[in-house]
This record gives C-alpha cells, sequence and structure tokens, in this order.
C-alpha cells in the first residue's frame, strides 16, 4: 500500500508509491549525446572565457594558461551582474532592485571527459577547497544575502556544456526555499529544544536502512521523505550551522563521501543526469545556529508533473530503504579513479 510521509523539516507531504516501485534498470535511458566541437573549458582555450577568479595551479605559473588542475571563473552569461548597487525601489505595490549578485563557474578538472565520480579523492577535495574558498569570499560582500553552490550534471539536468563543471551564484536576497527551510529547523527547535538534522543524522545512523555510506565525519542517507528517487543526503555528523564551518581536516571526508555517493549513483542507475545543491545559511545568519548544512543529491530520474506542481506533494516510485539497498549493493572498490597529469602546486 502507498505510504504518506512527513518531511520533519518543510513539514511537506510525500507520497512513497511503494504498488509503483521501481529497480534501477527501470529508469537506464540511452546514454545523453553531448558531443562539442569546442569546448572553451578544456586547456588552451582560456582565452575563451572570462579571466580566472581563482586557479589551483603551480605556483608561480601566470594567469589564464593551461596548467592548472581546478579554475575558477565567471559565467559568461551571468543570471545576476556583480558590479553595481542594489538601487531597490518600488513601484506602487510592487518591489525591484538590479540584478546584483555572482555568478560563477568552478571548471573541477582539465580533463574534458573525468566527472566528479571517476576523478580521484584528492581531486575531488580540490573541487571543494575551490567551493570553499569562493564561498568565504563572497559572504564578505554585504550586498550577497546567500551564497549557493550547484552541479547540473547531464543535460536533462540543465548542464549546457558537458565538461566537468559546477556553479556558484550569489544573491541579494534569502531565497523563499532558504527561508522554508528556517521556518521548519526553528519550529522543530522551538518545539523540542534540538536541531532537527542532528537529531535525524542519530536516527538514520541508529536505525542504518536509509543510510548508504558514512565515515567518520559525515554520512549519507536517503531521506525517510525522500521526493525523487535515489535522492541522497550528505550531512555532517556534527552539529555545523554553515559551509564556511567545516574544519580543514574535515574536507577529505566530505570529498570521500561525494565520491561515494556519485561513483555508486552512477554505477546503479548507469550514469543517470542529476542536480547537487549544497544548503548553508544565509550570509547574515552564519552565527545562528538554526541550519545544519548538508549537500543533497538529486538523481533526475522522474518528471514532476501536474499534480506535483498542483500540491507540491511529490510521488517517489522508490522507497529510500530500497533505494538505500540498492545504492549500497554496488561494489566500487573494483573501479580505478582516473587521475588527471598535474603538478603540485599552491593556488
Amino acid at each position: 500500500m502507498p505510504e504518506l510521509r512527513k518531511d520533519p523539516v518543510t513539514r511537506e507531504w510525500v507520497i512513497i508509491a511503494t504498488e509503483r516501485s521501481k529497480r534501477p534498470e527501470d529508469f537506464r535511458r540511452e546514454p545523453e549525446e553531448q558531443r562539442e566541437e569546442f569546448c572553451p573549458f578544456c586547456p588552451g582555450n582560456e582565452s575563451c572565457t572570462p579571466p580566472e577568479i581563482v586557479a589551483f595551479r603551480p605556483a608561480g605559473q601566470p594567469r589564464d594558461v593551461p596548467g592548472w588542475w581546478v579554475r575558477v571563473v565567471a559565467n559568461m552569461y551571468p543570471a545576476l551582474s556583480i558590479e553595481g548597487p542594489l538601487g531597490k525601489s518600488g513601484r506602487g505595490m510592487y518591489d525591484k532592485m538590479n540584478g546584483i549578485g555572482a555568478h560563477e563557474v568552478i571548471i573541477e578538472t582539465p580533463n574534458h571527459d573525468e566527472t566528479l565520480a571517476t576523478m580521484t579523492t584528492k581531486q575531488i577535495e580540490d573541487v571543494v577547497w575551490a567551493y570553499r574558498q569562493r564561498y568565504q569570499d563572497l559572504r564578505r560582500d554585504p550586498r550577497m544575502k546567500y551564497v549557493l553552490i550547484f552541479k547540473n550534471h547531464g543535460r536533462r539536468a540543465g548542464a549546457s556544456r558537458s565538461h566537468p563543471h559546477s556553479q556558484l551564484i550569489a544573491t541579494p536576497v534569502v531565497p523563499r526555499e532558504v527561508r522554508d527551510e528556517i521556518d521548519g529547523v526553528t519550529f522543530y527547535q522551538q518545539f523540542r529544544d534540538r536541531c532537527v538534522y542532528c537529531d535525524m543524522v542519530a536516527q538514520e545512523l541508529q536505525e542504518g536502512e536509509r543510510v548508504m555510506f558514512e565515515n567518520e565525519d559525515f554520512v549519507a542517507f536517503e531521506p525517510f521523505a525522500s521526493r525523487y528517487p535515489y535522492e541522497t543526503w550528505i550531512v555532517p555528523k556534527q552539529h555545523q550551522n554553515s559551509f564556511a564551518a567545516m574544519q580543514d581536516s574535515e574536507h577529505a571526508s566530505f570529498a570521500k563521501a561525494l565520491k561515494e555517493v556519485l561513483l555508486r549513483i552512477r554505477i546503479c542507475l548507469q550514469d543517470p543526469p542529476y542536480n547537487y545543491m549544497l544548503h548553508t545559511s544565509p550570509c547574515d545568519a552564519e552565527n545562528s545556529d538554526v541550519i545544519h548544512w548538508h549537500l543533497e543529491v538529486v538523481p533526475r530520474l522522474t518528471i514532476a508533473a501536474g499534480f506535483e506542481m498542483g500540491t507540491r506533494i511529490y510521488i517517489n516510485v522508490t522507497p529510500p530503504e530500497k533505494a538505500a539497498a540498492d545504492l549500497r549493493a554496488v561494489e566500487t572498490a573494483a573501479v580505478p579513479a582516473q587521475t588527471a597529469d598535474r603538478q603540485k602546486g599552491m593556488p
């Protein structure tokens, strides 16, 4: 029989459609073909992107030349512009402001055919360092209220280029999704005097059936009220209100957890399109203990239709307990990581 499950953060309901339950092979499709005659993200084409903001390359090497292993540039077609004042104004009942913000691209590797799932843990750790460096810089800008780091993998997930990259957008407002999450966490805290994510981590580790991977610092699990098949969260075991609060020593643990999640999803579901989003505190609330930062990975296996759009009640055709079992069963030890040739150096 189908179940209705309530998300303890948003307090929204999800339908777990057990009678429609699907196995991993039911989601498999023909691989996407993203043939590109020219890729501006590949080494040698640095002049075809905006100037690099940050690059990890050998010390002393000039900017905007080959030799880097992680490179951050402004988006060529930004959603928001970094230059200018906010210019808030009103027109009758309507409010508006200038489109101020930041939109950056994190080019994760010089190798066009790699993915985060096939990269080494050390390569992924360098990508995480780039995330954190840009996050910390932009959150100091008083115009910025929120910084979202996200990745679109595959054309059906919104990626316009196949070269491995993720993005960062800083906004002058706190998005509605984030405000709803803060409201839910605050409600739980006022009711139980505890962090909902800390309680979630404790219960998932105790029950174990939805846990897919854990190490010393992080746990990856399928949420109890998953909105999407094989939706996976990576959550710090210890309470941390902001991505900026992650300790230097925890970068390797986070990189390992991210690789395990993405590699298992890649093998189990034959490299599906996916999105991931880093949930963290608003820039002006980082001294608050309300939020517990985490990363949400969502394979794009189903399409939200009229019912979901009209009710905000999602239908998930794969129970999270089954999804976790499928992902735990994946054998990853025999899969060699691709390694990029690079010299050691400082960013």
